[in-house]
């Protein structure tokens, strides 16, 4: 369910699963060097809400649109878990609302100033002044991407 749509991000909210469900989960590494046996392999289920999903009340999805967090990971299309309960603090990547738009950026806090910086040189680092209208909305704490 699409909860709100902005020109940088789409706002989803995580819907009720039944906690018995999940994708099959082997618990075992899978080696990204040499191949390696297939022993050991233990077959278990393994929820994604219970893995990225700390405080359902307070945590939100949103999809990227853009690249200005290209150097931090986060690229167009890539599905942003966000917690509303985290606090911010310097150097965590926010999802704010500045003057009317949603955005994502990391924060950086210094002598009492807020600064958005983004991940990529060909956008401008952001001053939050007291002229803005400006709220750190949630904490990014993972992304999801396609391959």
């Amino acid at each position: 369910m699409i909860l709100h749509k902005s020109t940088n991000l789409t706002f989803f909210t995580p819907e009720d699963v039944n906690d018995s469900l999940g994708a099959l989960f082997f618990d075992a590494g899978i080696s990204a060097g040499f191949p390696s046996p297939a022993e050991d392999f233990k077959e278990q289920r393994l929820s994604l809400d219970r893995e990225l999903v700390k405080n359902k009340e307070a945590t939100f999805f949103a999809r990227v649109s853009g690249q200005s967090m290209i150097g931090a990971g986060l690229e167009d299309n890539d599905l942003l878990v966000i917690d509303r309960s985290l606090e911010p603090e310097n150097n965590k990547i926010a999802v704010c609302f500045l003057d009317g738009e949603f955005t994502v950026k990391r924060l950086k806090v210094q002598n009492g100033e807020i600064w958005l910086q983004p991940e990529n040189p060909d956008y401008p680092i952001i001053k939050v002044t007291p002229e803005n209208s400006f709220v750190i909305w949630g904490i990014v704490t993972n992304v999801i991407k396609k391959v």
